[in-house]
């Protein structure tokens, strides 16, 4: 059975690499602003879920016969919702709030194999370092915050910021790895 990642993202493809080589990628094209807006609210942990879900749908019309997996990733500062900033004035924000606390990482994974549907979050707790305006600046600076849920990257340039994690640290990078490998397990993909 063809394994397909419903992603663009390049840290999901490389950490899905280090499941299986035999994968191909089909990003979904799902209107994420209006499952936000239609959906009934909750906790970021459920919203992460209905994304996850709606990407892995999306892919899986077009592909009946393929394994699929969806994924959406958001950081969640006390209920708030955190996902890529729009522009850099929004990644400062954003790092301003994860300064000198911690706070959670969601990441949602659907999966439709032959029939087979799951779907889970996994939740990881970021401690960040306190940070001075300067850090804020010199790091979205560098462009690395740009594309990511919380405007951080905890295999790049922010690593230095965090002083620990309590979770998957691959649920931060966008793949809970030991999970999905577990649920391909047991939906007799691999």
């Amino acid at each position: 059975m063809n394994i397909i990642l419903a992603s663009s993202s390049p840290r999901r493809q490389e950490l899905m690499a280090r499941i299986t080589p035999d994968f191909c990628v089909c990003a979904a094209d799902v209107d994420e602003a209006a499952i936000v807006r239609a959906g009934p609210g909750g906790p970021p942990v459920l919203l992460v879920q209905r994304l996850a879900e709606a990407k892995c749908r999306a892919v899986a019309r077009a592909h009946p016969n393929a394994a699929v997996i969806g994924c959406d990733t958001v950081v969640d500062v006390d209920g708030t919702v955190f996902g890529k900033p729009q522009n850099r004035g929004d990644a400062r924000r954003m790092l301003r709030a994860l300064s000198g606390r911690a706070h959670l990482v969601h990441t949602g994974v659907f999966l439709c194999a032959g029939g087979h549907e799951t779907g889970f979050a996994d939740t990881t707790r970021v401690h960040f370092a306190p940070l001075s305006r300067a850090e804020i600046d010199a790091y979205t600076a560098t462009g690395d915050s740009d594309d990511k849920a919380g405007a951080y990257g905890i295999q790049s340039g922010a690593c230095k910021f965090i002083t620990g994690i309590e979770g998957c640290y691959f649920n931060v990078m966008g793949l809970p790895v030991a999970r999905v490998y577990a649920a391909l397990k047991e939906c007799g993909v691999l």
